[in-house]
């Protein structure tokens, strides 16, 4: 970490994100030259914070939907230089319209406002975070409530823990993440969601020793709650689990049916 700690402001826009909070958060980082992250939508409160800012520098923490609806009005407004991760540059232009002018990678320090990029893969390929002094901003690695979504072809569940190892190990003061309220303990919300992703891989796998074989079965075995509204969710996330128990060794999975081994 360093020891110049930039100013962030977090604002929660509206936007049509499957995350309880129904918002997304975007933020401005530094005092005058700034850096705009995750600008989802087009917000009056957004549009209030951009203007007392110098926003020298547009960025993503990844090209997820409900994190780069207005990505293109607010470069076109502030003319900044926005950026994309390296090698995601036709995924950063389809998803937002706009041809970025620079790319970053792990290590990578954003002028003008002293943040560093963390590459942070999992939710999807593309995540990144960015570390603001003592505090990361850590797009939808984390949230306070729940659990992160991994799942889909984007998604890599082994990639995800060791993301969220990485944080914990940093011990930042503070995490900024892409829904909900800032994390005040980061340290022990890493461990939370750990602990949770190990619990729901175990009862994956006893599913799967207790003789279910399709996505569907497993859901039924490995869920004890009502997934209602979410159950599309929830099973591109046992997908994810059997991927990753599978490249270990400990079930087969031919991508519509399991087996122990």
């Amino acid at each position: 970490m360093t020891d110049v700690v930039p100013a962030v402001t977090r604002i929660a826009v509206p936007t049509e994100t499957r995350a309880p909070t129904a918002r997304t958060n975007a933020y401005v980082v530094g005092e005058r030259t700034a850096l705009l992250v995750d600008p989802a939508t087009v917000n009056e409160r957004l549009d209030e914070v951009v203007s007392t800012h110098d926003v020298r520098h547009i960025a993503l923490t990844h090209t997820h939907s409900d994190h780069v609806g207005a990505v293109a009005h607010y470069a076109r407004e502030t003319d900044a230089t926005v950026w994309a991760r390296q090698g995601h540059t036709d995924r950063f232009e389809a998803a937002t319209g706009v041809e970025p002018d620079r790319t970053f990678r792990e290590g990578t320090v954003i002028p003008d406002v002293d943040v560093r990029v963390l590459e942070t893969p999992g939710h999807a390929r593309d995540h990144v975070s960015f570390v603001a002094g003592d505090s990361i901003l850590c797009g939808d690695l984390a949230i306070a409530q729940g659990s992160v979504v991994v799942g889909g072809d984007d998604a890599d569940l082994r990639a995800y823990l060791t993301s969220l190892r990485r944080l914990w190990a940093m011990a930042p003061a503070q995490l900024f993440p892409g829904h909900g309220p800032v994390l005040t303990d980061p340290s022990g919300q890493c461990e939370r969601l750990i602990r949770h992703r190990n619990r729901r891989e175990k009862k994956v796998l006893g599913a799967v020793v207790g003789g279910a074989t399709t996505i569907e079965e497993i859901l039924e075995s490995a869920y004890d709650k009502d997934l209602s509204g979410v159950r599309d969710l929830a099973a591109a996330t046992v997908e994810c689990h059997l991927e990753k128990l599978a490249r270990a060794g400990r079930l087969e999975w031919d991508g519509s049916r399991a087996a122990p081994v």
